[in-house]
């Protein structure tokens, strides 16, 4: 199908919660409403018809408003949105499970997004990949973040290790929509791993200046993130040696370097 135009807009919620909503200017889905306050309050403003609801993963904070939200479609427009989410964990509502290698071909807005199964955070988290006319987009949730990546709550760090492999491979110029405003404790992380990462000392100033200006740091990109998230540069000589520096290693199997900085950033001030 042809790729289309659509706007993507991250919606503030909780404390550092962002819920993504695409639209094509007349109809809308929206990815993890935790809260379905913000997104009812977006959707009126903008004069727009909730037609889905895609879902990564089943913590509260990602699943919590989805049957207000729901029952709200339903009262306003007389048509119930579809909801999308993982095939192996509990969802409410979901009347359209997922896994790896599916496609969803929405019509309103019309666009088709790609399916990827990518656990670790949970055992059946999902990313949404989805390309329109002008750019290129990936929701996932807490897999990947800006700076840095989501813990590590019921997979192993082999299974989240592959997991943000997986995402490092898609388009440079892929934008990534994370769920989470974590950028500035994300970095403070990154530059006790690689203090000389100029890279990561620009973003670490434009980041702060953003959040400064109220601003959202997200979306970032894959080539980005490839250039300041030790979680993805765990094949790098200087992540290598900072981590050796801490502990010993079995070996400089970057898998082995992943799951040791996980582990360090578990316990980070």
């Amino acid at each position: 199908m042809p790729k289309q135009i659509l706007q993507v807009q991250p919606i503030a919620a909780y404390d550092d919660n962002y819920i993504w909503l695409l639209s094509d200017g007349y109809f809308a889905v929206v990815v993890d409403p935790g809260d379905a306050q913000p997104v009812i309050a977006y959707l009126k403003e903008h004069h727009l018809q909730l037609k889905a609801i895609l879902i990564t993963h089943h913590h509260a904070d990602h699943v919590g408003g989805v049957a207000e939200l729901h029952r709200w479609v339903i009262e306003s427009s007389g048509e119930a949105p579809a909801v999308y989410g993982p095939m192996t964990e509990d969802i409410p509502l979901r009347n359209e499970s997922l896994m790896q290698g599916d496609s969803l071909h929405l019509h309103a807005p019309a666009c088709e997004l790609f399916v990827m199964e990518v656990p670790g955070h949970t055992l059946g988290h999902l990313a949404f990949y989805v390309e329109t006319e002008s750019s290129k987009h990936l929701f996932c949730g807490d897999t990947l973040f800006a700076s840095g990546c989501g813990r590590i709550f019921e997979g192993t760090p082999q299974q989240m290790f592959d997991s943000l492999m997986k995402l490092k491979q898609l388009p440079d110029d892929t934008l990534v929509h994370c769920a989470h405003e974590y950028t500035l404790s994300n970095i403070k992380f990154a530059l006790a791993v690689e203090p000389n990462n100029h890279d990561l000392l620009d973003w670490q100033a434009r980041a702060q200046a953003l959040r400064n200006a109220g601003k959202p740091t997200l979306p970032t990109t894959v080539a980005h993130e490839k250039r300041v998230n030790p979680f993805l540069r765990s094949d790098t000589s200087s992540v290598v040696a900072k981590i050796r520096e801490r502990q010993p290693l079995i070996s400089n199997e970057p898998v082995h370097v992943f799951a040791a900085l996980r582990a360090w950033k578990d316990g980070f001030k």
